[in-house]
């Protein structure tokens, strides 16, 4: 006997779905409200996937899919393990190193941690790929009682010789090839085994997915058919045809294919106002049937001269957001009909190409002739061009729908402009689109703007001019400033800097000191002995002696 550590309860777990809120529509819907058959909300017919469909505990597969279910595989789930470990599910009989390893092959986003995205995508494929009406007949709402033997023979025969728990195996013996995607399984890697299949065709755990929606198989049940793994979803509709309305399995034999989707004949209706389509009319929008009354209601245009609907059996001619029955479409002024002839159109109003161009036909402003109605034309501000004329003024290239950029009447395409008005380097004269710099009235390019004699960029920088030519501190320096008669080093004055001349000679004020005791002389009386200047005190000691 099979022991578990939590009790299996008799009742069907089943999800909650009424009043939960719509994760597409968000607040606009106040909750799921089952529609009467079809498996859509009834308040935002948003399908019940997209609402925030959840159990009020962790869930048991076993318990989901009943007893019968629970005699495929001798092994124990353990919820226990699972909230121990972290998780709302985990593979039967690993310890928990081989858990963690199990969940590193499987993506991130899939990993059923509790409180994680991956916990709430679990549960909502327990509700895709084991649809609870699948699985027993209580929940089959359009199940007739003589189809009922039918239903459970398709149970029989799943249970029997298809559907299938499989396990997690540790230790893999030799190496192997993955069945799903025929890689290799390394000796000792953690695989997974379906009993239909046998242990000579392991999965990589990344691997174990339906065939049909290649999503993984939710806590590693499936069924197995010429060879393939499917969800149980998706094994039933290789079976028999699932009605595309109630998502419930068809069983009679009568039904309704259309829209390439199954459909039992009571349920092919109107999306709108769920009348039978059986053998009537119907128009498809985004997916969905609809009878010609709910379609002309919900989709038809108003004619812009009548102001009447124009009906699905009619044509239906429009023109810059405006349609007009077939009848309707005339010439505003003669009221000659337009359909399938050369029109133009002025304020909301279209009319025939004679009475467009007697009334409002305008010249193209290059080559002077009229643009007739229905001719392609360009327009911009006031002025107009025929298509062919609206080219570049200087490289004639025509622009159609290209960029283009007007001055003083002309039109030029962008690059004939650039070359024509852009601002350009004085020293490089390549055209300046930014971080550019002025000096003396010239644009130049930051790096374009160095000094005349290191060539040092001089932006940001000091520098000195000569001959309207920019230097550095140091080249000018080097190059025409006055020498210290004392230091020999160059007087640039950049940055403030004073100095003393005497007749031909020049000294820093900090180098400008008495010869013999070396006091600054600035603002002071001084004597010139030869090279040399003295204080007076100095001078006199020295003259004196």
């Amino acid at each position: 006997m099979e022991t578990r550590d939590d009790t299996l309860s008799d009742v069907f777990i089943q999800e909650i779905d009424e009043g939960q809120a719509c994760l597409k529509c968000e607040s606009k819907c106040p909750g799921y409200k089952p529609h009467a058959w079809r498996t859509i909300c009834d308040n935002c017919k948003c399908s019940r996937e997209c609402h925030d469909i959840r159990f009020n505990d962790t869930i048991n597969i076993r318990d989901r899919i009943g007893p019968k279910g629970q005699r495929q595989r001798n092994r124990m789930w353990s919820k226990r393990t699972a909230s121990k470990e972290g998780y709302s599910w985990v593979p039967s009989d690993l310890s928990p190193h081989e858990i963690q390893l199990y969940f590193m092959q499987i993506p991130s986003e899939r990993v059923p941690r509790i409180g994680t995205s991956g916990e709430k995508y679990r549960e909502k494929q327990i509700i895709k790929q084991l649809p609870k009406q699948d699985l027993s007949a209580n929940f089959c709402k359009f199940l007739g009682k003589e189809y009922q033997q039918h239903y459970a023979d398709f149970i029989c025969e799943r249970e029997k010789t298809a559907m299938d728990i499989a396990y997690v195996k540790s230790g893999l013996e030799q190496t192997s090839e993955c069945y799903g995607c025929r890689g290799t399984v390394i000796l000792g890697d953690l695989v997974v085994v379906n009993s239909k299949l046998g242990e000579e065709n392991p999965f990589h755990p990344g691997c174990f997915v339906c065939s049909v929606c290649e999503e993984l198989l939710v806590d590693l049940v499936c069924c197995t058919l010429n060879g393939k793994i499917y969800c149980q979803r998706h094994y039933a509709e290789q079976i028999r045809p699932r009605c595309a309305a109630c998502d419930e399995l068809i069983f009679d034999g009568r039904y309704t294919r259309a829209m390439s989707k199954d459909w039992h004949t009571i349920h092919f209706c109107c999306w709108k106002c769920d009348e039978s389509l059986t053998g009537q009319r119907y128009l498809i929008r985004d997916d969905q049937p609809f009878c010609v009354g709910c379609y002309e209601k919900i989709y038809s245009n108003i004619c812009h001269e009548c102001g009447k609907l124009i009906g699905v059996d009619s044509k239906d001619l429009s023109y810059k957001d405006k349609h007009w029955h077939e009848t309707c479409f005339s010439c505003n002024k003669c009221h000659a009909s337009l359909e399938n002839n050369v029109f133009g159109s002025k304020a909301d109003r279209v009319y025939c190409a004679t009475c467009y161009e007697s009334d409002f036909a305008t010249e193209c402003h290059v080559c002077g002739q009229i643009v007739k109605a229905g001719s392609s034309k360009m327009e911009y501000k006031d002025k107009q061009w025929h298509a062919k004329c609206f080219r570049c003024v200087v490289c004639a290239d025509s622009i159609g729908t290209e960029s283009f950029i007007p001055k003083d009447n002309d039109i030029y395409c962008p690059s004939c402009y650039e070359q024509k008005f852009s601002t350009r380097c004085i020293k490089c004269h390549q055209v300046i689109d930014a971080n550019g710099v002025t000096y003396c009235n010239e644009p130049w390019h930051r790096e374009c703007f160095s000094c005349t004699g290191c060539q040092m960029c001089l932006a940001g920088q000091r520098f000195t001019s000569v001959d309207e030519k920019p230097y550095c501190a140091q080249c000018f320096g080097e190059l025409f400033a006055k020498r210290c008669n004392a230091c020999n080093g160059p007087i640039t004055g950049i940055g403030g800097t004073r100095f003393i001349s005497f007749e031909d000679r020049n000294w820093h004020n900090r180098c400008f000191v008495c010869a013999a005791c070396q006091r600054s002389l600035v603002g002071k009386g001084f004597m010139a002995d030869g090279a040399d200047v003295l204080c007076v005190e100095c001078a006199k000691n020295r003259f004196i002696n």
